[in-house]
């Protein structure tokens, strides 16, 4: 794959080849634009998930889960019936090579922090889901080195102090407590992270192995899987009484909040958040796009504030601050450094 650099880079020795740099050096700063762009929007668009809990009734996580997963596959199931041309092109390796991220970064990714939940109550799972920005950043630069250790560590540093002030805000000691079992809840937490980390370089990796994918097929074809693999989980999720569906019903005056918020989540964070998530990976490097998720702790902490009716504290205040600035500076340090390889 082709690497140009940013435009601040671009050395001009003559005629033709100034214009080529101008050139390249635009193309590269108009992808790099979009990439950021599109990993902001993925951020915010997978926020929205932070306020399910607080507006679905009495139904469970599973119980969204399933509009959340099954309406995203059958609009990429039939994307890819009417995309005929690019789906005939596909291998039997890109489509295993898509359900099991599909399989990853949303199935089993999903089970474990409910999971974490579930055992450790409300606490730890959204404290250590604020790591995978800073663990995905250094695996990504591990992996492809793009920037300097010492540039990528200060807005690591900034983002571990932001995270740590914003969940300062949501210990609550009676809570842990009375958790089930807060050890398994902890370990649950640690896998979701693992594996937010796995689909994070396993799919930037699986772009990088296919340059000439269109990023709607590819986008289709993970969504396709996870919700194949969330239905498949149904008869499960029966058999473990974790659904309330089969005791609430789908009748319109107990399912209207399930239906408008699992449809709007379904398009706006399954779709558009997985799709601008792909155009991210397509455009920037793992380190960068990990770093620019700290955006969704941000825009999540601002819409679980909304949904409770309150203003934020000093320390939330700091710490969302701080979360910024780690934002611009990270950023800043790959415009500057990093040669991005566009689409």
């Amino acid at each position: 794959m082709t690497k140009i650099q940013s435009t601040g880079t671009a050395v001009i020795t003559g005629a033709s080849t100034g214009i080529g740099a101008i050139h390249a050096g635009r193309f590269a700063g108009h992808s790099y634009l979009i990439g950021v762009l599109a990993a902001l929007f993925g951020a915010l668009a997978w926020s929205l998930n932070f306020v399910v809990p607080f507006v679905i009734g009495d139904y469970s996580i599973f119980d969204f889960a399933l509009f959340r997963f099954v309406i995203p596959a059958a609009l990429g199931m039939l994307f890819l019936l009417f995309k005929r041309d690019a789906t005939r092109a596909l291998t039997r390796t890109d489509w295993l090579t898509a359900f099991l991220l599909g399989f990853i970064g949303y199935l089993a990714y999903f089970l474990t922090v409910a999971g974490a939940a579930i055992f450790a109550g409300p606490v730890i799972a959204p404290a250590f889901l604020g790591l995978v920005p800073v663990v995905l950043a250094i695996a990504g630069n591990l992996s492809r080195k793009v920037v300097s250790w010492r540039a990528l560590s200060f807005s690591v540093l900034l983002t571990m102090v932001g995270l740590a002030f914003v969940n300062a805000s949501i210990v609550d000691v009676t809570s842990m407590a009375t958790a089930r079992s807060p050890a398994i809840g902890i370990l649950l937490a640690i896998a979701a992270v693992g594996l937010w980390t796995w689909f994070g370089l396993a799919n930037q990796r699986a772009l990088a192995a296919r340059p000439g994918i269109d990023a709607h097929v590819w986008t289709a074809l993970i969504l396709a899987g996870g919700g194949l693999e969330m239905l498949a989980f149904g008869p499960i999720g029966l058999a473990l009484g974790v659904f309330n569906i089969p005791q609430l019903g789908l009748g319109w005056e107990n399912a209207a909040p399930l239906y408008f918020w699992g449809t709007a989540l379904a398009i706006f964070a399954s779709v558009g958040g997985a799709l601008a998530w792909t155009f991210a990976s397509q455009r920037l490097p793992v380190a960068l796009s990990a770093q620019l998720l700290v955006s969704e702790t941000i825009f999540g902490t601002i819409f679980g504030l909304a949904v409770h009716g309150r203003l934020p504290t000093i320390v939330e205040v700091s710490g969302l601050a701080i979360l910024t600035v780690g934002v611009i500076v990270t950023i800043r340090v790959f415009h500057g450094k990093a040669k991005v390889a566009p689409v």
